[in-house]
């Protein structure tokens, strides 16, 4: 298994295999709200172009400022996430990709495939519409109670769609605002299957290719069960874009990559030091 992680982050090191003589990927019409098509955990506006192919690794480490947490060099000891993604453009205005998590809790083993439209796409504004499906291959649970004991087939997916708006103010400055819709086709007895879901985005453009980001979720009708067990997911960070590549520098509290488990079920609280230190690099090759 590392010898495969490790062929991974040589490919996107590299560019021997797909060449061209602009490594720069700058799409006029999305690079002035974002450099990538995601923010932190959520997705921005921003589509691939037609026959841009995008690799991503990212990765979340454990709690940075809980007791002890130096034991664990700050959480770089642990990891709570990892994803592995493949994404493509099949037009400058629809993407689509598919991807594999670790997973965190509860779900692990985690496949996800998301299809992507960009509906408008002006100076000021774009708006783009996101849907994503999760499935856990994890072994079920032997406890016929337990959210991860699946009698179904069913019972192992759900599903996130959203429309993603976001407008620039002044120059340097995007905001983005989302609705979506959560459904869970397995949950504890207590919680509802579906949520509606607020999310915001604020990115500041401090140079050419860096940016600053912070991004925030929240359940507009969660139940008393969810309210007392699980926060919203906040995280904040910056976005670099090099030649070809776009990295990511993050803390969050949130341990799940995927709309399917970092929405509905991040417990950290960043008031108890229960935040991390995550990463992720996007690697774009032009086929």
């Amino acid at each position: 298994m590392k010898g495969v992680f490790y062929f991974f982050y040589f490919l996107l090191f590299t560019g021997v295999c797909f060449s061209q003589e602009d490594w720069d990927f700058d799409n006029k019409k999305n690079t002035d709200f974002f450099l990538d098509t995601r923010a932190i955990n959520g997705h921005s506006v921003n589509v691939l172009e037609k026959k841009d192919f995008d690799f991503r690794i990212t990765h979340r480490f454990g709690n940075i400022a809980t007791p002890e947490s130096y034991r664990t060099l700050f959480g770089l000891d642990n990891s709570s996430d990892i994803r592995i993604g493949f994404e493509y453009g099949i037009s400058d205005k629809f993407m689509l990709g598919l991807g594999r998590s670790k997973g965190a809790s509860p779900f692990l083993e985690v496949w996800d495939g998301l299809l992507k439209y960009q509906i408008v796409n002006k100076d000021k504004y774009i708006i783009t519409a996101a849907s994503s499906l999760l499935f856990t291959s994890m072994p079920s649970a032997n406890e016929l109670s337990s959210i991860t004991h699946f009698d179904q087939l069913a019972h192992r997916l759900n599903y996130y769609s959203e429309i993603i708006a976001a407008f620039k103010p002044i120059k340097n400055l995007t905001i983005q605002g989302s609705i979506g819709f959560l459904h869970q086709n397995k949950v504890h007895y207590e919680d509802k299957n579906s949520h509606a879901v607020l999310g915001g985005t604020i990115r500041y453009l401090l140079f050419k290719k860096v940016s600053l980001i912070t991004e925030y979720y929240q359940l507009l009708n969660a139940s008393n069960y969810r309210e007392d067990n699980f926060t919203s997911p906040f995280g904040m960070g910056i976005e670099i874009k090099t030649y070809g590549h776009v990295f990511q520098l993050n803390f969050m509290n949130s341990k799940g990559i995927v709309a399917g488990q970092f929405i509905p079920f991040t417990n950290s609280k960043w008031s108890e030091g229960e935040f991390r230190f995550g990463f992720t690099i996007a690697r774009k090759f032009e086929l």
